[in-house]
């Protein structure tokens, strides 16, 4: 045979030799494992330092209710305990009885409902409608007449008091709910803006496209825009609704007879009749039924609100 007719073949390369063969290697070597651990250990560390901030804010935020609840359930002794008594001994379940007799409680509370719920509900309706018309219908001015509402945010409540309270009192709406309830009802500047803002990231074309299968504005508004901005609308409509529950400022100047008057002032009246007889359970077991109803919608809305948050977080 011949030397011209003997096939040689070349050496193997090693595989560090190989492109991407080292980096193959490293991965399943010592040094990948290494670094894979170091950073489920990084991770971990992260989430329970996470979780322990979290819990101490949390203790920090609820601490004032549970104190609220505790104080609600002792004796006028008890209060003044030191160290102070976290756990009540005996608990006074006969202070929830005694504020409904201590004071015009109920009406209180009706008449509060009435006011946040007639606003809240009502007023998120028209908010939502002027939101749709700034953010998806062709108007002349359109801008401007947006700006011009929003300037209105700048102006604040102290300078208008006078002038609304003499406009209110020459039609006889003084110690009447309807200075606390007409106003709301055409929308929530805050609210128009928020949502107006959130409506921009839906597309034109599906408005459009409505439109042109004979669709009108009220139509698509309800058919199209409601689902798509309900867990920001139901956001907002708990923060509007805690604010009109909360208000104090503005009951204080219309409301004078006992009947007519909100939650907060009859909470006020509690706090400056038992205050000085060292009632403060009777005053915390009033307080604390006076958060009840903020609870109840909070509960019922969070999946909206967490909804709302993780929408905004991913079209940002």
């Amino acid at each position: 045979m011949s030397a011209q007719n003997v096939i040689t073949t070349p050496p193997l390369e090693p595989a560090a030799a190989i492109p991407g063969g080292a980096g193959r290697q490293d991965k399943s070597g010592p040094r990948g494992v290494k670094g894979q651990r170091s950073a489920k250990d990084g991770l971990r560390l992260g989430n329970i330092l996470t979780t322990l901030v979290l819990s101490v804010g949390a203790i920090i935020m609820i601490a004032p209710l549970a104190w609220t609840f505790s104080t609600s359930l002792k004796t006028k002794d008890g209060v003044f305990e030191l160290p102070p008594q976290w756990i009540p001994d005996p608990f006074v379940w006969e202070n929830y009885a005694r504020i409904w007799t201590a004071g015009p409680l109920l009406s209180g509370i009706q008449n509060s409902l009435i006011v946040a719920c007639s606003v809240t509900i009502i007023g998120s309706l028209t908010s939502a409608l002027a939101a749709f018309a700034f953010a998806k219908m062709r108007m002349p001015f359109k801008n401007v007449m947006f700006l011009g509402l929003l300037s209105g945010l700048m102006i604040p409540f102290p300078t208008l008091m006078i002038p609304q309270f003499t406009i209110f009192a020459s039609i006889g709406w003084v110690d009447t709910l309807l200075p606390l309830i007409v106003p709301g009802l055409f929308g929530n500047i805050i609210m128009i803006f928020f949502l107006r803002q959130f409506l921009n990231s839906v597309p034109d074309s599906i408005v459009e496209a409505a439109r042109i299968d004979g669709a009108s504005y009220l139509q698509i508004f309800w058919t199209l825009i409601m689902p798509a901005i309900r867990p920001a609308l139901a956001a907002q409509f708990i923060l509007w609704f805690m604010a009109v529950w909360n208000d104090y400022l503005a009951p204080i100047i219309y409301l004078n007879s006992p009947g007519t008057q909100t939650l907060q002032l009859v909470i006020a009246n509690f706090n400056a009749q038992y205050a000085i007889q060292t009632d403060y359970p009777l005053i915390m077991a009033a307080s604390f039924i006076a958060l009840l109803p903020v609870l109840i919608v909070f509960i019922v809305f969070q999946r909206q609100i967490i909804e709302s948050i993780a929408l905004s977080g991913s079209k940002g």
